[in-house]
C-alpha cells in the first residue's frame, strides 16, 4: 500500500482542464501536473482532455473527463479551514464566481458542482466548547448565516 496519502479523482464532463487550472489559481502551495489526451483510438475525440493531474493546497488531486454519468453532490466537500473572515470572503467569493452558489453555513458550490466548506477556524473552537451555552449560541448563529460571518459569531458565542 502506499504511504505517501491519496489521490483523490474528480469527475467532470468535459472541465477537468478548466477546473484544474482554476483550483490551481486559487490555492497557494499548487501546480499542474501531466494531461493525458486521447488519442484516435479514443476515448473522445483526439486531443481533448481525458486527465489531468494536480495539486491543490498541497493535496493530489486527478481531474477526469467521465461525461455526463455523474455529478457532484454535497455528499463530499472539501473544508477550507480560514485564519479570518478575510480568508473567509476571498475563498466564497472566488468559489461562487462564474456560476457558483453560496449555500447555507458557509458552504458554497463551485460553477463545477463541488462542494466546499469555507470555515473560520475560530468557529470550530467555539462550538467545541465545554460551556455548552457558549458552543450552542455560536452554533444557532452560524445555522442562520450563508457566508459565516466571525465578527457576529464572536458576538453570538459571547452572548452579545
Amino acid at each position: 500500500m502506499s504511504t505517501d496519502g491519496f489521490t483523490t479523482c474528480l469527475w467532470f464532463d468535459g472541465q477537468a482542464e478548466e477546473a484544474a487550472n482554476f483550483y490551481v489559481s486559487l490555492f497557494k502551495n499548487s501546480e499542474l501536473g501531466k494531461t493525458v489526451r486521447a488519442t484516435e483510438a479514443g476515448p473522445g475525440p483526439a486531443g481533448s482532455v481525458v486527465t489531468v493531474e494536480f495539486v491543490a493546497n498541497g493535496q493530489r488531486f486527478v481531474g477526469l473527463n467521465g461525461g455526463p454519468e455523474f455529478k457532484f453532490t454535497e455528499a463530499i466537500s472539501f473544508t477550507i479551514d480560514c485564519a479570518d473572515q478575510t480568508e473567509v470572503d476571498f475563498y466564497s467569493n472566488a468559489l461562487i464566481e462564474g456560476g457558483g452558489e453560496q449555500g447555507p453555513c458557509g458552504w458554497v458550490k463551485d460553477r463545477f458542482g463541488l462542494s466546499w466548506q469555507v470555515v473560520p477556524t475560530r468557529l470550530t473552537e467555539m462550538i467545541s466548547d465545554s460551556d455548552q451555552q457558549k458552543a450552542g449560541r455560536a452554533m444557532t448563529a452560524m445555522l442562520k448565516m450563508h457566508k459565516l460571518d466571525l465578527a457576529a459569531l464572536e458576538k453570538a458565542y459571547a452572548g452579545e
